[in-house]
């Protein structure tokens, strides 16, 4: 029972961390959520499946705080919709497909591909590297194949893809407000499709621990989705007051080390 406690309690605070730096820095969640359920993960369950269950448990948290970020950009009139229905059949398309090809890689090439996905977003965050505007948004053959490397990627490393959908839009003439808004809304579909992917797709995995639906760990998701929704509001407003330029470097830094171990793991 103790154990149990302790557990739900590292969830609880995993959510709560991970919804202050949403509010406060605007990174995505699956670049913590990730690393720490693998760290938590291990020794209670197969390590066959770890990194599966790490990623389709962060997607899955992504499908429920993603609603609250759209609403709120929504509000503000920042959402492009029309792009974000141009990239939705491409987004969900992909998120399946990556799902489908998580499924067929072992753990530790996932840990692998991850960990360099986590080393070039510390090095964007530290350098605030952003690629300068060269064309307007393509027609749709492009937008459904932008929406497809999108998906592809974020569902095998189980972000919300807002690192890679805003670097795009922005390469397309898109405001970085607009970027920003309409990344979190495509948000939604790409966690909805990988989230359903890895589900199906986990569904016969052997060894899966009682209380997951294929690859979505249902404990390690309700903690960590609830405590991040009502943390994500106070870290919006420490936004206001604390240096984020300085502490972006610093997560920088903190995504570089975890990056390392993972890659040298």
């Amino acid at each position: 029972m103790e154990s149990i406690l302790s557990t739900l309690l590292l969830y609880l605070g995993l959510g709560a961390f991970v919804g202050v730096l949403a509010g406060l820095l605007g990174v995505g969640g699956g670049l913590v959520i990730v690393p720490a359920l693998v760290w938590i993960f291990h020794g209670q369950m197969s390590d066959a499946m770890v990194m599966h269950l790490a990623l389709g448990t962060s997607l899955a948290t992504i499908v429920v705080t993603s609603l609250s970020s759209v609403r709120a950009h929504h509000q503000r009139g920042a959402v492009l919709w029309p792009v974000v229905r141009q990239l939705t059949p491409g987004i969900v398309i992909g998120a399946w497909a990556g799902a489908a090809i998580a499924d067929l890689l072992p753990g530790a090439v996932l840990s692998k591909i991850f960990a360099i996905f986590m080393l070039s977003m510390s090095a964007q965050m530290a350098f605030g590297a952003q690629p300068a505007a060269h064309r307007e948004l393509p027609g749709a053959v492009g937008m459904a194949l932008a929406g497809g490397i999108i998906g592809g990627m974020s569902a095998i490393v189980g972000i919300g893809g807002g690192s890679l959908t805003v670097p795009f839009l922005n390469w397309c003439h898109v405001t970085i407000r607009q970027s920003v808004a309409t990344s979190a809304a495509c948000g939604l579909p790409i966690a909805l499709a990988g989230t359903m992917g890895f589900i199906v797709t986990g569904l016969d995995a052997p060894d899966r621990p009682a209380w997951s639906l294929g690859y979505v760990y249902g404990p390690a998701m309700i903690g960590i989705a609830f405590a991040s929704m009502l943390t994500a509001p106070l870290g919006a407003r420490l936004a206001h007051t604390l240096p984020t330029g300085m502490l972006k470097k610093i997560f920088a830094v903190l995504l570089a080390v975890i990056g390392v171990r993972m890659l040298l793991a």
